[in-house]
């Protein structure tokens, strides 16, 4: 393939399995994420019933990113009920897949200011019940935030210390105040009794400037966990996050698995081309942290998926900028969404191997949907569907990514 080099080093005919219950094994969690896929938001996706088709025709086992809130927010009660009806419709198809919501690095106020805290949110924190609603202000960062350190990989952040970072009423909340916590264990114990058996949790990095050591953090998701193992449907969440990775003092890992961004950069000699390459940016390959997971088990570096990630527009869409944070003057999936099909299939095949070659701990996520901060004519999302009157904006992927899973 023209300017990608080998992959030879990509492990092939992963012996898969997708049993547990309570626990993953290395062996399970890498069935899965090896079949993972990003389907942001699919549960209000108007071409759902043709996502699911896809999704059984190619043999996804781990549907990322289906259900979550960012800015402008759902009705709350017909969010859950449609997060819930997705995961009971794939069911009757598919019982081992799968799917995982989010709880995002994002607080927005117009919703969290008109919900209710349900009494079992005050009693998991053996606080006495009030009738009130969640409080957007105390699960900010305040003034006393500015004697810390800057905020990794986001220097500019400390200029208003994360208020209104993602719009006016949309930011970043502080996970060393209870009312984060409260929020965090609500809308996780939410999706819990959707059927949901993965939660992302976003930028942890951004919430844990006042948390030495990730203690609230490790609090939170040891309730989330626990909860877990009551009700879940195999009593166990998967949990992950943006990061390389995070332990406690003693070398427990929070999350189950990483993922992180692949960090595409330009292969100048191939235009509009893309690399995948060991250090480019701050990328996970090599560097995921390991150590004591929460399946019982200890690693050297902690399996991870890598995605194609959207944040937004360079205003030069197309042009090689000359710096790492756009691929071609876009974001990941922007990118690949404005490349032509057989190329796209191309890069699927090449990054699948590619990541296995740069670290045999990773997994592709391949993109299923997700949106466009640079619409490609009049279409805002990438859909890997097959083109067909139930698709009509689909790219095409299907077929590639059935294949691809098949060879391995």
């Amino acid at each position: 393939m023209a300017g990608h080099g080998q992959s030879g080093g990509a492990r092939q005919n992963i012996a898969m399995s997708y049993s547990f219950d309570r626990t993953v094994s290395r062996t399970v969690l890498e069935s899965y994420l090896a079949r993972s896929i990003s389907m942001a938001r699919v549960m209000w996706s108007p071409t759902r019933e043709d996502d699911l088709r896809m999704l059984a025709n190619i043999g996804a086992k781990f549907v990322g990113r289906a259900a979550y809130i960012w800015g402008n927010p759902d009705e709350e009660e017909e969010h859950f009920a449609k997060a819930a009806d997705l995961v009971a419709a794939y069911g009757r198809l598919d019982a081992e897949t799968v799917f995982q919501a989010c709880v995002f690095e994002v607080v927005c106020e117009p919703l969290v200011s008109k919900l209710s805290i349900p009494a079992w949110v005050f009693a998991e924190f053996g606080l006495p019940a009030e009738a009130r609603t969640f409080r957007y202000e105390a699960m900010l960062y305040d003034s006393s935030a500015a004697s810390q350190e800057p905020v990794k990989w986001q220097p500019n952040a400390a200029n208003n210390w994360m208020r209104d970072y993602f719009g006016k009423g949309n930011s970043v909340p502080d996970m060393s105040k209870v009312e984060t916590q409260m929020w965090f264990f609500y809308r996780a114990k939410r999706y819990i009794d959707a059927g949901y058996e993965a939660l992302h949790m976003g930028q942890i990095h951004l919430m844990n400037n006042n948390d030495p050591g990730n203690v609230h953090w490790w609090n939170v998701i040891q309730r989330i966990r626990k909860y877990a193992e009551q009700h879940a449907r195999r009593h166990k969440i998967l949990i992950d996050a943006h990061t390389h990775g995070v332990a406690t003092d003693d070398g427990r890992l929070l999350f189950d698995f990483h993922s992180y961004p692949q960090h595409i950069k330009d292969d100048v000699e191939h235009p509009q081309h893309g690399t995948l390459e060991l250090n480019f940016r701050h990328s996970i390959y090599g560097k995921s942290l390991g150590g004591v997971t929460p399946n019982g088990w200890s690693c050297e570096h902690l399996p991870f998926i890598v995605e194609f990630d959207n944040w937004g527009r360079s205003g030069k869409p197309g042009q090689h900028l000359g710096t790492p944070n756009w691929v071609w003057g876009y974001d990941e999936i922007c990118w690949f969404a404005h490349q032509p099909s057989e190329y796209r299939d191309e890069y699927l095949r090449y990054a699948t191997a590619r990541v296995q070659e740069l670290d045999p701990n990773g997994h592709l996520q391949v993109p299923g949907r997700r949106g466009l901060g640079e619409p490609v004519g009049e279409i805002r999302h990438y859909q890997a569907n097959t083109r067909s009157p139930a698709s009509p904006e689909g790219f095409g992927q299907e077929e590639a990514i059935k294949s691809i899973w098949a060879s391995r």
